[in-house]
Protein backbone atom coordinates (compact mmCIF):
# COMPACT_ATOMS: atom_id res chain seq x y z
CA UNK A 1 0.00 0.00 0.00
CA UNK A 2 2.88 2.43 0.77
CA UNK A 3 4.49 1.74 -2.38
CA UNK A 4 1.26 2.08 -4.59
CA UNK A 5 0.63 6.20 -2.79
CA UNK A 6 4.44 7.00 -2.90
CA UNK A 7 3.81 5.74 -6.87
CA UNK A 8 1.08 7.89 -6.99
CA UNK A 9 2.50 11.00 -6.01
CA UNK A 10 5.59 10.41 -8.24
CA UNK A 11 2.92 10.33 -11.20
CA UNK A 12 0.63 13.09 -10.13
CA UNK A 13 3.82 15.26 -9.69
CA UNK A 14 6.31 13.63 -12.74
CA UNK A 15 7.81 16.43 -14.92
CA UNK A 16 5.78 16.45 -18.01
CA UNK A 17 5.62 20.26 -18.35
CA UNK A 18 2.30 21.19 -16.76
CA UNK A 19 3.52 24.12 -15.59
CA UNK A 20 3.83 25.71 -18.35
CA UNK A 21 0.07 25.91 -19.27
CA UNK A 22 -2.68 27.67 -18.02
CA UNK A 23 -5.13 26.01 -19.61
CA UNK A 24 -7.06 29.70 -20.43
CA UNK A 25 -6.70 31.42 -17.39
CA UNK A 26 -4.13 33.51 -18.48
CA UNK A 27 -6.45 35.16 -20.68
CA UNK A 28 -9.55 34.75 -18.39
CA UNK A 29 -7.58 37.05 -15.71
CA UNK A 30 -6.30 39.02 -18.88
CA UNK A 31 -10.28 40.23 -19.52
CA UNK A 32 -11.50 40.20 -16.07
CA UNK A 33 -13.45 37.07 -15.10
CA UNK A 34 -10.85 35.74 -13.34
CA UNK A 35 -9.77 38.49 -10.61
CA UNK A 36 -9.68 36.67 -7.36
CA UNK A 37 -9.44 33.64 -4.99
CA UNK A 38 -13.08 33.41 -5.07
CA UNK A 39 -13.63 33.70 -9.00
CA UNK A 40 -10.73 30.79 -9.63
CA UNK A 41 -12.45 28.47 -7.12
CA UNK A 42 -15.69 28.96 -9.23
CA UNK A 43 -14.18 28.94 -12.55
CA UNK A 44 -12.24 25.04 -11.11
CA UNK A 45 -15.57 24.03 -9.38
CA UNK A 46 -17.20 24.34 -12.61
CA UNK A 47 -14.89 22.35 -14.47
CA UNK A 48 -14.94 19.86 -11.84
CA UNK A 49 -18.33 19.67 -11.76
CA UNK A 50 -19.66 20.05 -15.76
CA UNK A 51 -15.81 20.74 -18.05
CA UNK A 52 -13.12 18.92 -19.88
CA UNK A 53 -11.52 17.34 -16.94
CA UNK A 54 -14.24 15.22 -15.78
CA UNK A 55 -13.83 13.73 -19.59
CA UNK A 56 -10.08 13.48 -19.34
CA UNK A 57 -10.78 11.44 -15.89
CA UNK A 58 -13.35 8.98 -17.51
CA UNK A 59 -10.14 8.25 -20.13
CA UNK A 60 -7.51 7.35 -17.66
CA UNK A 61 -9.77 4.61 -15.78
CA UNK A 62 -10.20 3.36 -19.71
CA UNK A 63 -6.73 3.41 -20.56
CA UNK A 64 -5.85 2.11 -17.07
CA UNK A 65 -8.30 -0.60 -17.65
CA UNK A 66 -7.07 -1.19 -21.28
CA UNK A 67 -3.61 -1.43 -20.65
CA UNK A 68 -3.73 -3.76 -17.64
CA UNK A 69 -5.17 -6.50 -20.39
CA UNK A 70 -3.04 -5.35 -22.88
CA UNK A 71 -5.67 -3.89 -25.02
CA UNK A 72 -4.02 -1.89 -27.61
CA UNK A 73 -7.42 -1.51 -29.65
CA UNK A 74 -8.99 0.24 -26.53
CA UNK A 75 -5.88 2.32 -26.07
CA UNK A 76 -5.99 3.66 -29.91
CA UNK A 77 -9.79 3.68 -29.58
CA UNK A 78 -9.35 5.71 -26.28
CA UNK A 79 -6.52 8.06 -27.42
CA UNK A 80 -8.60 9.00 -30.78
CA UNK A 81 -11.32 9.90 -28.62
CA UNK A 82 -10.04 11.64 -26.62
CA UNK A 83 -7.89 13.78 -29.48
CA UNK A 84 -11.70 14.46 -30.87
CA UNK A 85 -12.50 15.77 -27.79
CA UNK A 86 -9.90 18.52 -27.84
CA UNK A 87 -11.71 21.89 -29.44
CA UNK A 88 -8.64 23.54 -29.70
CA UNK A 89 -5.19 23.34 -31.30
CA UNK A 90 -3.55 24.61 -28.20
CA UNK A 91 -5.55 22.05 -25.95
CA UNK A 92 -4.71 19.48 -28.12
CA UNK A 93 -0.97 20.04 -28.47
CA UNK A 94 -0.48 20.60 -24.77
CA UNK A 95 -2.45 17.07 -24.51
CA UNK A 96 0.10 15.52 -26.80
CA UNK A 97 3.46 17.05 -25.38
CA UNK A 98 2.40 15.92 -21.76
CA UNK A 99 1.60 12.15 -22.89
CA UNK A 100 4.29 11.72 -24.61
CA UNK A 101 6.54 13.40 -22.46
CA UNK A 102 5.30 10.96 -19.59
CA UNK A 103 5.07 7.31 -21.50
CA UNK A 104 8.79 7.93 -22.29
CA UNK A 105 9.66 8.74 -18.76
CA UNK A 106 7.89 5.84 -17.88
CA UNK A 107 10.31 3.98 -20.20
CA UNK A 108 13.47 5.65 -19.57
CA UNK A 109 12.59 4.46 -15.79
CA UNK A 110 12.13 0.97 -17.03
CA UNK A 111 15.70 0.97 -19.09
CA UNK A 112 17.16 2.11 -15.71
CA UNK A 113 16.09 -0.47 -13.54
CA UNK A 114 17.03 -2.90 -16.36
CA UNK A 115 20.81 -1.67 -16.51
CA UNK A 116 20.19 -2.41 -12.93
CA UNK A 117 19.19 -5.51 -13.17
CA UNK A 118 16.41 -4.63 -10.87
CA UNK A 119 13.47 -6.63 -11.50
CA UNK A 120 11.09 -3.93 -12.95
CA UNK A 121 7.09 -3.93 -11.85
CA UNK A 122 4.08 -4.72 -14.74
CA UNK A 123 7.00 -6.14 -17.03
CA UNK A 124 4.26 -6.95 -20.03
CA UNK A 125 3.48 -3.17 -19.75
CA UNK A 126 6.84 -2.32 -21.54
CA UNK A 127 6.12 -4.05 -24.56
CA UNK A 128 1.92 -2.80 -24.65
CA UNK A 129 4.00 1.11 -24.12
CA UNK A 130 6.01 1.09 -26.85
CA UNK A 131 3.87 -1.03 -29.57
CA UNK A 132 0.67 1.81 -28.48
CA UNK A 133 3.61 4.99 -29.12
CA UNK A 134 4.43 3.62 -32.08
CA UNK A 135 0.66 3.00 -33.52
CA UNK A 136 0.03 6.75 -31.77
CA UNK A 137 2.47 8.55 -34.11
CA UNK A 138 3.54 10.36 -31.14
CA UNK A 139 0.34 11.77 -30.36
CA UNK A 140 -0.45 10.45 -26.92
CA UNK A 141 -2.46 12.40 -24.88
CA UNK A 142 -2.10 12.67 -21.29
CA UNK A 143 -4.93 11.01 -20.04
CA UNK A 144 -4.03 7.76 -21.99
CA UNK A 145 -0.26 8.56 -20.50
CA UNK A 146 -1.48 8.53 -17.20
CA UNK A 147 -3.85 5.91 -16.89
CA UNK A 148 -0.64 3.46 -18.47
CA UNK A 149 1.44 4.64 -16.03
CA UNK A 150 -0.98 3.99 -13.43
CA UNK A 151 -1.55 0.31 -14.92
CA UNK A 152 2.23 -0.12 -14.76
CA UNK A 153 2.51 1.18 -10.89
CA UNK A 154 -0.65 -1.17 -9.99
CA UNK A 155 -2.20 2.28 -8.96
CA UNK A 156 -5.85 1.30 -8.14
CA UNK A 157 -8.66 2.91 -10.06
CA UNK A 158 -10.19 5.66 -7.31
CA UNK A 159 -6.80 6.49 -6.22
CA UNK A 160 -5.41 6.97 -10.16
CA UNK A 161 -8.86 9.39 -10.81
CA UNK A 162 -7.87 11.24 -7.26
CA UNK A 163 -4.38 11.82 -8.62
CA UNK A 164 -5.26 13.05 -12.04
CA UNK A 165 -7.90 15.62 -10.48
CA UNK A 166 -5.86 17.21 -8.22
CA UNK A 167 -2.72 17.06 -9.98
CA UNK A 168 -4.59 19.01 -12.50
CA UNK A 169 -6.65 21.59 -9.74
CA UNK A 170 -2.62 21.75 -8.52
CA UNK A 171 -1.75 23.31 -11.60
CA UNK A 172 -4.04 25.28 -12.56
CA UNK A 173 -4.33 27.00 -8.64
CA UNK A 174 -0.33 27.43 -9.16
CA UNK A 175 -0.92 29.12 -12.65
CA UNK A 176 -3.83 31.57 -10.77
CA UNK A 177 -1.47 32.71 -7.60
CA UNK A 178 1.12 33.67 -10.37
CA UNK A 179 -1.03 35.51 -12.91
CA UNK A 180 -3.87 37.25 -10.32
CA UNK A 181 -1.55 37.17 -8.29
CA UNK A 182 -2.79 35.51 -5.21
CA UNK A 183 -0.23 34.25 -1.84
CA UNK A 184 0.57 31.07 -1.33
CA UNK A 185 -1.48 30.84 1.69
CA UNK A 186 -4.75 31.74 -0.46
CA UNK A 187 -3.56 28.98 -2.90
CA UNK A 188 -3.37 26.26 -0.26
CA UNK A 189 -6.53 27.22 0.78
CA UNK A 190 -8.01 26.76 -2.72
CA UNK A 191 -6.73 23.50 -3.06
CA UNK A 192 -8.14 22.41 0.45
CA UNK A 193 -11.40 24.12 -0.36
CA UNK A 194 -11.61 22.13 -4.08
CA UNK A 195 -10.66 18.70 -1.84
CA UNK A 196 -14.36 18.06 -1.39
CA UNK A 197 -15.67 18.35 -5.04
CA UNK A 198 -12.43 16.66 -6.05
CA UNK A 199 -13.71 13.78 -4.04
CA UNK A 200 -17.40 14.36 -5.51
CA UNK A 201 -15.99 14.20 -9.18
CA UNK A 202 -13.85 11.26 -8.64
CA UNK A 203 -17.17 9.25 -7.57
CA UNK A 204 -19.11 10.16 -10.25
CA UNK A 205 -16.05 9.08 -12.92
CA UNK A 206 -15.83 6.06 -11.72
CA UNK A 207 -19.42 5.22 -12.68
CA UNK A 208 -19.62 6.49 -15.61
CA UNK A 209 -21.10 4.31 -18.55
CA UNK A 210 -19.46 5.17 -22.43
CA UNK A 211 -21.82 6.85 -23.16
CA UNK A 212 -22.26 8.67 -20.45
CA UNK A 213 -19.35 10.74 -20.67
CA UNK A 214 -20.02 14.30 -21.83
CA UNK A 215 -18.86 17.90 -20.71
CA UNK A 216 -19.99 21.25 -20.95
CA UNK A 217 -16.58 22.96 -21.67
CA UNK A 218 -17.50 25.90 -24.51
CA UNK A 219 -15.77 28.43 -21.62
CA UNK A 220 -12.34 26.96 -21.50
CA UNK A 221 -12.71 26.19 -25.66
CA UNK A 222 -12.85 30.13 -26.05
CA UNK A 223 -10.44 31.30 -23.00
CA UNK A 224 -8.02 28.74 -25.03
CA UNK A 225 -8.48 30.36 -28.27
CA UNK A 226 -8.23 33.94 -26.59
CA UNK A 227 -5.33 32.82 -25.31
CA UNK A 228 -3.56 31.37 -28.35
CA UNK A 229 -3.06 35.28 -30.29
CA UNK A 230 -2.81 36.95 -26.59
CA UNK A 231 -0.37 39.64 -27.13
CA UNK A 232 1.81 39.03 -23.46
CA UNK A 233 1.20 35.51 -22.43
CA UNK A 234 3.49 34.42 -19.41
CA UNK A 235 2.21 30.46 -20.31
CA UNK A 236 2.60 28.41 -23.13
CA UNK A 237 0.32 28.56 -26.51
Amino acid sequence: MNNQLLCLLQLAFAPVGAYSYSEGIESLVETGAIDSEITLKNWLENSLQFGAVRVEAAVVVRALRAAKIGDLTALNYWNAWATATKETEELRLQSWQMGRTLVRLLLDLREVKLSRRESPVASGLTTIVKEFVESASNQCNFAIGFGIAAANWQIEEEAAVLGYLYSWAANLASAGVKLIPLGQTAGQQLLLDLQSQISCTAQEVLKLEDDEIASCSWGLALASMAHETQYTRLFRS
